[in-house]
């Protein structure tokens, strides 16, 4: 912690720059999927079938 106090610090005397506290809620990260939900595979993903599509375990971010 007093590493990240001496750059805020730097950061508003030497540079004048304006800091700003938030708040981030991480609770729509890893959510549970209750669809099936298909995606293009990857570029560089090769296959030995060439219409192949992956289903999705697992979001990242909250799909609607």
């Amino acid at each position: 912690m007093v590493t990240v106090r001496t750059l805020l610090t730097h950061a508003v005397v030497a540079k004048g720059w304006s800091l700003h506290q938030m708040d981030v809620n991480n609770s729509f990260l890893h959510g549970n999927l209750h669809k099936d939900i298909y995606i293009k595979p990857p570029p560089n993903f090769h296959s030995l079938h060439p219409n192949v599509v992956c289903e999705l375990q697992n979001s990242l971010y909250v799909l609607r």
